[in-house]
């Protein structure tokens, strides 16, 4: 058994964590609930979310439950730090955990990497101000977007009300030609049960946030081989 380790700021759709738990054989995801602070899509609560105190106070919890990774399960409140920025964030985390450490900011990266996805498409729940900055993290990582489409979403508790039609019109509105993948990056938004449908409708991969959180955090874990079609491209074929 592989345990990776969550930390999800608040309640919005940490469901999806126990949906790809039981897709995946061997494999054990225990989630911590951080202090969200103020529940806004606006940088300067999105900055206050993702301090290294919020952080470090959930990770006696993951150490207990016998994570061998940790992952913060939150794109906006990395990002929005920068690449540095970031850097540093998870650098502290892995400090505090005494153990491996990711966001899912650096896991969108590594996920596109593997998938070969140089050039993306961005569908953002986020506000245009906040989604810009996820396109400058991906630029900083060398990873070229093509088009980014927003939703303009307040807060994580609204974009945990989105239905598959909202997620459906995003993505293939984001979608082009040209892009090799598209990147749904909101950890708020429930995406799991809907990935076969999403790859479907654009015919390439597509990368949400939920999914690509577990995926680094087996990646840290040294945990290879865990596949499942049901979880889209990125499981399908991990090595």
């Amino acid at each position: 058994m592989t345990t990776v380790g969550l930390l999800y700021p608040g309640h919005s759709a940490e469901d999806d964590y126990p949906r790809i738990e039981a897709l995946l054989t061997g494999v054990n995801v225990p989630v911590v609930h951080t202090d969200i602070g103020e529940d806004a899509h606006r940088v300067d609560a999105l900055l206050r979310m993702g301090e290294e105190d919020r952080l470090a106070a959930g990770v006696e919890e993951l150490r207990l439950s016998g994570a061998e990774s940790v992952v913060w399960a939150c794109t906006s409140g990395s990002f929005v730090y920068g690449w540095a920025g970031a850097r540093e964030q998870v650098r502290s985390l892995a400090l505090a955990a005494g153990l491996p450490a990711s966001s899912t900011s650096f896991a969108f990266v590594r996920a596109a990497q593997a998938v070969g996805a140089a050039r993306v498409a961005v569908a953002a729940s986020y506000p245009e101000d906040v989604a810009e900055l996820f396109a400058q993290f991906l630029g900083e990582a060398g990873v070229e977007v093509v088009s980014t489409v927003t939703g303009g979403v307040a807060t994580a508790a609204e974009a945990a009300r989105w239905g598959p039609e909202q997620l459906l019109a995003l993505v293939r509105a984001a979608d082009r030609p040209e892009a090799e993948a598209v990147l749904v990056p909101d950890t708020a938004l429930r995406t799991v049960a809907l990935l076969p449908e999403l790859e479907e409708a654009v015919g390439k991969p597509v990368l949400t946030a939920n999914q690509v959180t577990v995926w680094e955090g087996l990646r840290l874990a040294e945990r290879h081989g865990v596949r499942a079609d049901e979880l889209g491209a990125l499981f399908a074929g991990r090595d």
